[in-house]
């Protein structure tokens, strides 16, 4: 497992959303990651999970009511031990007391602290749709952010916001706390498969499942960077532009350099070498069909070229002197893996770059943390 968080503590305030039933699980994602989980409920929280299923999860004793001891300056105030303090779930009615200064309970105490003292505070709203759309609720989310602090976005479904997936939570608070190497710098990745229409029903395509171009904008995301994605999906965090064919990659890519600037560019992609010609209708079945196939023009060799942004391309173990050719024309790093890490949660890697080379086995999380690491 990759500890992003080891050595670190998150100050997880917990407020009276019904969502507040997902804070065990946040927790030991939280600890899976290596964190130290500091608790600290409302009362209104403490009637919808039980404070002693929150310890459970954080191996501490949760913080019900400000004491003697004042915790919210031993954890939030300067010098205090939290590295972040994330709120989550936040309500509407917490958001209106932090945005204005209110503490009347042990959360918005520790918010008051955190925020005075200028350490990373996140907060992941939950709410109906209709709330949000209250013109003070607005306010305060805007305000808060003026603020500099984090608003994690809910994502909705069926027509509802809800909380925030609590993999994107926990992806929000690695990038408060690993210190924003890449804050300012923008990185464009092509992920995935790409699927060439053989027929109306039929496509060619790969085995790729756009694991690698996931772990790699997770990372990007977690480092401080600004993410775009071109691949025929959606994640978290970044922008997703749509391209299902290699012909939609390479005019999607195209689009976006021509209209800003990128600082890198990498393609774990399994772009399309070849499109088949279309047949049109479908191809009979039980009769045999030649299937002619056309090249398509190296999208890399186009960006290397005409837009000159840090670039890391992938190739096959077996291309290893069309690697060491990238690496010649100006290709920062090249990454061999084999036909078997294909569409697969691990593999073998080698990272190529002209200083040498370096072997690497293991999760592709793992990998892409690597890579960025040699980036930097």
């Amino acid at each position: 497992m990759n500890e992003t968080l080891a050595g670190r503590m998150v100050v997880l305030g917990v407020t009276g959303s019904i969502a507040a039933v997902e804070v065990v699980r946040l927790a030991h994602m939280l600890r899976r990651r290596g964190a130290t989980v500091q608790a600290v409920m409302s009362s209104s929280a403490s009637g919808i999970v039980s404070p002693d299923a929150v310890s459970y999860a954080t191996g501490r004793e949760v913080i019900t009511r400000c004491t003697g001891l004042v915790e919210h300056v031993r954890y939030c105030g300067e010098g205090g031990e939290g590295d972040a303090l994330l709120i989550a779930p936040c309500t509407a009615n917490t958001l209106g007391k932090i945005a204005h200064g209110i503490d009347d309970t042990p959360v918005t105490t520790f918010a008051t602290t955190a925020i005075g003292r200028g350490m990373p505070v996140l907060v992941a709203p939950a709410m109906h749709e209709s709330m949000y759309r209250h013109p003070q609720v607005s306010a305060n989310l805007e305000r808060l952010r003026s603020w500099g602090i984090q608003v994690i976005p809910p994502r909705r479904e069926e027509e509802r916001a809800k909380i925030a997936d609590l993999e994107t939570i926990v992806l929000f608070t690695e990038r408060a706390v690993l210190g924003k190497p890449l804050e300012g710098k923008k990185v464009l990745i092509t992920s995935g498969p790409c699927a060439e229409p053989v027929d109306d029903i039929r496509i060619l395509t790969t085995r790729s499942s756009g694991q690698m171009g996931r772990e790699l904008a997770q990372e990007a995301f977690r480092l401080g960077a600004e993410v775009t994605m071109v691949h025929a999906q959606s994640i978290a965090c970044v922008r997703n532009v749509y391209a299902s064919s290699a012909r939609e990659m390479r005019d999607a890519v195209h689009e976006l350099f021509r209209s800003e600037f990128f600082d890198y560019y990498l393609s774990p992609a399994a772009i399309s070498d070849f499109a088949p010609a279309r047949a049109q209708g479908k191809i009979p079945s039980g009769t045999a069909f030649n299937l002619h196939l056309d090249p398509l023009p190296k999208l890399l060799a186009e960006v290397v070229t005409q837009y000159h942004p840090i670039v890391v391309a992938f190739k096959l173990s077996g291309e290893r002197e069309q690697a060491d050719e990238m690496l010649s024309q100006g290709v920062r790093m090249v990454v061999l893996d084999t036909p078997e890490a294909m569409g697969a949660p691990s593999g073998r890697f080698t990272l190529l770059t002209q200083q040498g080379e370096e072997g690497i086995e293991g999760s592709k999380e793992e990998v892409a943390r690597r890579i960025w690491q040699g980036l930097r």
